[in-house]
């Protein structure tokens, strides 16, 4: 539900102008989608939404102009504190257990981290498998990993 109302929340506020949380919030719902206005608070921070100042002066939710956003140590390192379950591995492949709902914006922030050992992340709606080269880096990795959980 949440990578669909994610989507939903990309296609709409490049239609429309989206002033406002609120009006985001009305938008999904002519949509039959349900939210708060917390919930609709975190999508915007996990979707890494940006104020712009259209043509007409008004200022709008975009989506960011770069699409690998560095994201923030602290971020990062909140989010895993708040969703993170259980980190584990098998050879090069490192496994992060979250709490529903919370694997797509974990694996994104894995991945705009740049990570260089990190050659990508899969994440379903509440495990993410990072897979990590070259794999004597594991150990490392899963260091940094259960530090932010700290």
């Amino acid at each position: 539900m949440k990578a669909f109302r994610h989507q939903k929340i990309r296609e709409i506020i490049e239609k429309e102008p989206i002033l406002t949380q609120e009006a985001l919030a009305d938008a999904l719902r002519q949509q039959n989608i349900e939210v708060t206005q917390a919930t609709v608070s975190r999508d915007i921070k996990e979707l890494m939404l940006v104020k712009i100042t259209g043509e007409d002066g008004l200022t709008k939710y975009a989506l960011p102009q770069e699409k690998e956003a560095v994201v923030a140590k602290s971020r990062m390192e909140r989010l895993f504190k708040d969703t993170v379950i259980k980190v584990d591995y098998s050879e090069n492949i490192v496994v992060i257990k979250t709490l529903p709902g919370a694997a797509n914006a974990v694996a994104s922030t894995i991945d705009n981290a740049r990570w260089p050992e990190i050659i990508g992340t899969v994440a379903g709606d509440d495990n993410i498998i990072a897979v990590v080269k070259p794999k004597d880096m594991v150990a490392q990795i899963l260091a940094r990993l259960q530090q932010m959980l700290m």
